[in-house]
């Protein structure tokens, strides 16, 4: 129907044309001074005199063509949708004939059929979705708006995750679009916000995100956080979890409903989001506009983005040390990590985490937790003298070890791993210093590497100093295509070239990228912010440049039972605290009236706090210390980047020592 509406469109303007020529005919043919005037035939538009019985004619068979047209192709659409709902039907029952057949007579390594286990509620993947009719897709949102992925009562309609067979991420009669306007590399945050922002700005957009994970797109940070605080066992399928405030949701931005199918994308009308999971690009030609997947399969794009992310890195000790060294030792990075690592250590004695930043500590916290239940020993190890070495200043990473340990976790400071070697069915770790570690898994939490491997065969340059995609202000590597997310070496007019491996840079990045893509030319003026949490109880906020190798001013307070990541994401409604980060809220604040106490007091105490990092005597690094729902404070400090005599006042501004 939406075709004939689009086809009496294109014939309603000849129709009206012909009918106003007959209404000015009769007009014309009317009473003059009470007397009956016929116009003489030089005077008619159109066909013989005689009142336009001519254009009458016309705009008859024009509107009879109109109809006979629509009735023809209403025919033909009707006919021609029951003839593919009958193929797909018939495609359906035979898929799932197959897999019955597959569960009830393949046998297991031991022999004897498997039992099959209870289907679960239905939940087709993706690709199969027969639902993601244009209508039903989700509106996009504005393009200044935060991404937000879905909440928990639109994730329940079909559950958020994508039930897709192993090794099957997409059907096997799934076509790959030859073309596509919006070609969207890495399904990661940034593609994704990337995607909203491009349907925001163009609503009929056909964008197409190509991953390797077999996964749709879904945010990273609870799988290091909140996914091991969950009491429901059966959190490694369903990956939903309660956020510190009791609040449920899944940790992919968008249920299978939300998109479309690769193969529908070239007929939808009003456009729409596809992904082609479990598929990789390992080539690029620029000049010719299209890339090349790892089967071969081809690609063309009018405007693409590169949004690959990074993979984690590894030590050279544990690469050197064999297969079966390897086999015991996680990265974490993905979804299978987390299920991987999740089962690993409910079956095991000892987990040794190797790596003192973000992550290592996140999850050396996570697992702690969880020895207190299992008796699992949990130890951290990290060259540094403290937690997060590298970003807080000495004191404080102090102070943030001894919470640590607190959380049931083991730790060995100032550690350099010298080798990793198997013998009597556990992991040895010699380090440098003589000491010997042994367990029975590694987790290798020693940062992440740009992924840049598309670089050689696109052209594109790679910054030596950084790493990642060097890209311009407007995130532009080329004319047509775009670098957003970890993997961007960009141009900060604040702070100069950087790259930032966080998520609210994933989600702001990726949405300025794709304003871009449609023409918005903005530069990046956004500084991203990030966050951390060593639990439910204590968790910090940064933006600009926090190096611990900077000089540092300190100014802290005694904490209350609301400064905890609990109490802020009960406040705020979000447990994904940069979503309520938008790029204008940076307004001039108002200055507490509470005097600040003494700088001696609460030395031992650092409850909640703010943490100035200086360069050239001008703030470029802040972090908020058990201190929420301020970050657009910290963002306009650094934006206007002045000198200040006295940060305690400074400090003032963020109403610290308010109870």
């Amino acid at each position: 129907m939406l075709k004939c509406r689009t086809v009496w469109k294109k014939l309603a303007p000849l129709a009206r044309a012909s009918s106003t020529v007959c209404r000015q005919n009769v007009r014309r043919a009317g009473l003059n001074n009470g007397r009956l005037v016929h116009p003489p035939a030089a005077h008619m538009s159109t066909g013989p005199a005689g009142g336009g019985g001519g254009e009458n004619q016309l705009y008859i068979a024009l509107v009879g063509a109109a109809c006979l047209a629509g009735g023809i192709y209403a025919y033909r659409t009707v006919k021609g949708d029951q003839r593919r709902y009958e193929e797909r039907m018939a495609e359906l029952a035979s898929r799932s004939h197959k897999a019955a057949a597959q569960k009830t007579a393949v046998p297991t390594e031991s022999g004897p059929p498997a039992v099959p286990e209870p289907e679960p509620s239905p939940s087709p993947p993706a690709p199969d979705t027969e639902a993601a009719a244009p209508s039903e897709t989700t509106e996009p949102l504005p393009a200044d708006e935060p991404m937000v992925e879905a909440s928990s009562e639109e994730a329940a309609e079909p559950p958020a995750a994508p039930v897709v067979e192993e090794g099957d991420s997409t059907p096997a009669s799934a076509k790959v679009p030859p073309h596509t306007p919006y070609l969207l590399i890495g399904g990661g945050t940034a593609s994704f916000a990337a995607a909203r922002s491009i349907r925001a700005r163009d609503p009929g957009a056909k964008v197409l995100i190509v991953t390797d994970e077999p996964d749709l797109p879904y945010m990273r940070p609870p799988l290091s956080k909140e996914l091991w605080f969950s009491d429901d066992p059966s959190v490694t399928e369903t990956l939903r979890f309660k956020q510190w405030n009791g609040k449920e949701r899944s940790i992919y931005f968008q249920p299978p409903s939300f998109y479309i199918h690769p193969e529908e994308l070239d007929s939808a009308e009003n456009g729409g989001v596809a992904v082609l999971t479990g598929k990789k690009v390992i080539h690029m030609d620029v000049r010719g506009n299209k890339v090349k997947l790892d089967d071969d399969t081809e690609i063309s794009y009018d405007k693409c983005l590169i949004a690959t992310g990074g993979v984690p890195r590894n030590l050279q000790a544990i690469e050197r040390a064999g297969e079966e060294v390897m086999k015991r030792t996680t990265l974490f990075r993905k979804i299978d990590d987390f299920k991987s690592l999740d089962k690993v250590s409910r079956n095991i004695k000892s987990i040794t985490i190797i790596g003192g930043g973000f992550l290592g500590s996140e999850l050396a916290c996570a697992l702690g937790r969880r020895s207190t239940e299992s008796g699992l020993e949990v130890i951290q190890m990290f060259p540094e003298k403290g937690n997060m070495g590298k970003v807080l200043p000495e004191y404080l990473s102090n102070w943030t070890t001894e919470k640590v340990k607190k959380e049931g976790v083991k730790i060995i400071s100032e550690a350099l791993v010298k080798s990793v070697t198997c013998k009597d069915d556990k992991l040895e770790i010699q380090l440098k210093d003589g000491r010997l570690v042994k367990t029975d898994h590694i987790v290798a939490a020693v940062g992440l590497e740009p992924n840049v491997d598309l670089a050689k065969s696109a052209g594109l340059e790679v910054d030596s100093d950084f790493g990642g995609y060097r890209v311009n202000a407007e995130l532009q590597a080329r004319s047509n295509i775009w670098v957003a997310g970890d993997a961007a070496c960009f141009y900060d007019i604040r702070l100069g070239r950087r790259r930032v491996e966080h998520h609210d840079h994933a989600v702001v990045s990726g949405r300025l990228a794709g304003e871009n893509m449609t023409g918005a030319s903005k530069p990046y003026w956004h500084q991203s912010m990030f966050w951390s949490d060593l639990g439910p109880d204590v968790g910090y906020e940064a933006i600009g440049i926090v190096d611990s190798s900077l000089p540092t001013v300190g100014v802290f307070a005694k904490a209350t039972a609301k400064d905890t990541p609990k109490a802020a994401t009960e406040k705020s409604g979000t447990g994904i605290r940069s979503e309520s980060e938008t790029e204008d809220t940076a307004i001039s604040p108002v200055a507490s009236s509470t005097p600040a106490p003494a700088e001696e007091q609460h030395k031992d105490n650092y409850g909640k706090g703010v943490i100035f990092y200086l360069r050239d005597k001008v703030v470029v690094g802040i972090i908020l210390w058990n201190v929420f729902n301020r970050m657009p404070i910290a963002r306009k400090i650094i934006k206007d980047g002045e000198e200040h005599a006295d940060l305690n006042e400074v400090a003032k501004l963020f109403n610290i020592h308010e109870d």
